[in-house]
């Protein structure tokens, strides 16, 4: 029996009627959203009637709206397992054209992610980092990649990170174990969240430190524990994590910084660009040009 709710709708999309067909494209790609709607406001968002919503429910094979609805909310705890994620994307895209879905569904996130980020919790974050005393950035698997870029260009502007992108309970909390009020946690965690990421979250919300969640939904388990939330969508149904608009997030999170502390971080760049150049860090293009005349 097929179980996930993405699979059922796609193989049953060309026998829903026209107003089935809507409800389903929207729960493509609201579902988030959709999980907490009733029937009605479901019906009213895309123009149908609550009892096409229902009928659709039963369609699927759900025992009633309800189970559909709880079917929805278990997405977005679970996400999809990466035998689901591909076919999934397998019936989407198939073999054709994916350069072009896969742009446009990583730009379809930014424009979401500018839409709901909170720019109150934006700003209250970059306060709370700029006046910490130490900066806990974490994330494992393959958020380790966002956060090795934002440990990166925090460590060139802040003296006082710590980053951690370890799957050991043991050694995460050897790193975290001295936080205090005075510090500030980035937590990193998409779908399928990771439990130490919510385990580190916890332990900064009992140390009274500020909690910076980057995740993707105000479902998500980190944002019970946070201060600030920073949404940034990774919905995309592959194989791999759509991780362009939390990477954009981040890019807007490391100016923001830059830009409240400009006069120190100018000065540490005038003295790590004299380092570069007296290093030869980077390629100089006069030289290269020269060298092939």
């Amino acid at each position: 029996m097929i179980t996930h709710l993405l699979t059922r709708i796609d193989l049953m999309m060309n026998s829903f009627s026209k107003g089935q067909k809507r409800i389903a494209l929207y729960i493509e790609e609201h579902y988030d959203k959709a999980a907490f709607m009733t029937a009605s406001k479901l019906g009213e968002t895309v123009g149908v009637s609550e009892s096409t919503v229902v009928r659709f429910a039963t369609e699927l094979g759900y025992d009633g709206y309800p189970k559909l609805q709880k079917a929805m909310q278990e997405m977005i705890r679970n996400k999809l397992t990466s035998v689901q994620r591909i076919e999934v994307t397998s019936g989407r895209i198939g073999n054709d054209n994916v350069l072009d879905s896969v742009l446009g569904q990583d730009i379809e996130k930014i424009r979401r992610t500018i839409e709901e980020t909170s720019h109150e919790d934006f700003n209250r974050a970059v306060d709370e980092i700029c006046s910490a005393k130490r900066i806990y950035i974490f994330g494992v698997r393959s958020t380790a990649a966002l956060v090795n870029f934002l440990s990166y260009y925090f460590e060139l502007i802040f003296d006082n990170v710590v980053t951690i992108s370890t799957t050991s309970a043991t050694a995460m909390y050897e790193r975290i174990f001295r936080m205090t009020e005075d510090d500030v946690i980035i937590g990193v965690s998409f779908p399928r969240y990771s439990q130490m990421a919510v385990e580190a979250m916890n332990f900064a919300r009992s140390r009274g430190a500020h909690a910076v969640a980057i995740t993707d939904s105000m479902a998500s388990p980190l944002v019970q524990s946070a201060d600030s939330v920073l949404i940034a969508r990774s919905d995309m149904a592959s194989i791999v994590d759509s991780l362009v608009a939390p990477l954009s997030l981040i890019n807007a999170l490391i100016v923001a910084t830059v830009l409240k502390k400009k006069d120190e971080v100018s000065q540490t760049f005038r003295q790590l660009e004299q380092v570069w150049n007296r290093d030869g860090v980077y390629a100089n293009h006069d030289e290269r040009t020269q060298s092939n005349e």
